[in-house]
């Protein structure tokens, strides 16, 4: 049994979100009749109702097991959860991320389920392929694939339509880093001045820019996710010699080296903000306000882009071909069990029916994100239709052979996302140039690595 005492995080999510199965006023975890409660972790808003509905559920099935579940945004969560864990008071069961969960599965706080698979004979060949791999290691397996996402071309339509480019020939679009390609020919058609020019009139004003054609993302980490990631990764870039749990890093490598000169370019020429000039609003406030044609999103902010209450009209369209293809990430997540929970076989059971097709039917439904299951993916795919939205670029990503990657999955990914993030910041406002500013940060990453 858990010490008798508030926790920080519940007290949190009776302030804010709560599950309906328990009340926020107990502090034991166990009833008097037996019945045990487990307090499950997630971050996301827009998932929450999803996975209450799954918890219901499970309660119906396990009568004797209630799930309590906090939500907390993203920073607040880490927070929140790396605390719990030094004081010995963590929850249950929680949502786990690739870059933190080498860190907790090597400090012996996240439970080996391998076992228990073995032992109830989970079937694992369901999954989207390539999603068990970031949650293994010497045997052991540190999670259940929750969901997955890949990474699309997001474009206000009415915008482009406006310059002359036809939606089809998004679908289609080429990239290179000497001349940017097909791509680069869009986005300068997208890029108006104050005048009304586009990027591709010899008058055009890059000094008074009133819509840019692309908003790139400069806070990715070490993944590069939602920006250069991609764009690198079909120039031919790989971030380490091994993926997952590589020994050396290839932030120098000239494929991303040039990549980034690339966006620097875009910069230049007046087709995408500079770093400096980055607006406190999201890419997605940016583009809802008309200040922008074209971002880059995954498939989890789907609901950001779509749906009644959204006033521009938005569309999805695949990323560029590359020298090296059509490359996409392809990311996900996991539900980790607390290795010091008093509670394991409960909350395996929990952990095992977050990864069945009941709950990720359930899931499906909602519309909010791809559940890992490929049968689930399916049925999230019709339940979009049915609302009269094409999302199948995110599906198409994932189903084409080779064309999806798995971000870096190592050790000390924690340290190794400021580090790359800094260098790739301080290239792009032309502090250091780009190829020394990788080397460095490379060589600080490979530190760690060894």
């Amino acid at each position: 049994m858990k010490p008798l005492r508030v926790r920080a995080g519940a007290a949190l999510l009776c302030l804010a979100a709560s599950a309906t199965l328990v009340s926020c006023g107990g502090s034991d975890d166990v009833a008097a009749d037996g019945t045990v409660t487990l307090d499950y972790w997630l971050w996301d808003d827009r998932q929450l109702p999803a996975y209450q509905d799954c918890a219901v559920a499970f309660h119906e099935a396990n009568p004797k097991i209630k799930i309590k579940i906090t939500q907390t945004a993203w920073t607040q969560y880490w927070q929140n959860l790396t605390t719990q864990l030094v004081s010995g008071d963590a929850p249950d069961v929680w949502v786990n991320q690739a870059t933190y969960s080498p860190t907790y599965a090597s400090g012996g706080q996240i439970l080996d389920l391998q076992p228990y698979v073995e032992r109830d004979k989970v079937d694992l060949s369901g999954f989207q392929p390539g999603l068990t791999e970031p949650w293994t290691r010497d045997g052991k397996r540190y999670g259940l694939p929750k969901d997955w996402d890949t990474v699309a071309i997001v474009y206000n339509t009415a915008m482009l339509k406006k310059q002359g480019v036809d939606a089809a020939e998004l679908n289609d679009l080429t990239w290179n880093p000497a001349d940017g390609g097909t791509m680069e020919e869009v986005i300068a058609k997208a890029t108006l001045d104050t005048e009304g020019r586009n990027g591709l009139d010899p008058e055009f004003d890059k000094n008074h820019v009133a819509v840019y054609g692309f908003l790139p993302e400069w806070e990715d980490g070490a993944t590069g996710q939602n920006g250069w990631g991609g764009f690198a990764a079909s120039n031919g870039f790989e971030y380490l010699d091994e993926n997952p749990w590589g020994t050396h890093a290839q932030y120098d490598d000239p494929k991303l080296v040039e990549t980034l000169d690339w966006f620097k370019h875009l910069i230049a020429k007046g087709y995408a903000p500079s770093l400096a000039q980055r607006s406190k609003l999201a890419n997605s406030e940016l583009l809802a306000a008309g200040k922008g044609a074209m971002t880059l999103a995954g498939s989890f902010a789907i609901s950001t882009y779509t749906g009644p209450n959204v006033k521009q009209d938005f569309d999805f369209a695949p990323m560029p071909t590359g020298p090296a293809g059509r490359k996409t990430a392809i990311n996900g997540l996991s539900d980790a069990v607390w290795a010091g929970t008093p509670h394991k076989e409960q909350a395996w059971q929990w952990a095992k029916f977050l990864a069945s097709p009941e709950c990720q039917n359930l899931v499906a439904s909602h519309t909010v994100v791809f559940p890992s299951l490929t049968s689930a993916t399916e049925k999230t795919l019709a339940a979009y239709h049915d609302k009269g939205e094409d999302v199948s670029v995110f599906t198409d990503a994932a189903a084409t052979e080779g064309g999806t990657f798995l971000l870096p999955i190592t050790d000390n990914g924690t340290e190794i996302g400021p580090i790359v993030q800094d260098a790739v910041q301080s290239a792009i406002l032309g502090q250091t140039p780009t190829e020394e500013a990788m080397k460095t940060a490379n060589d600080k990453v490979d530190a760690l690595l060894q």
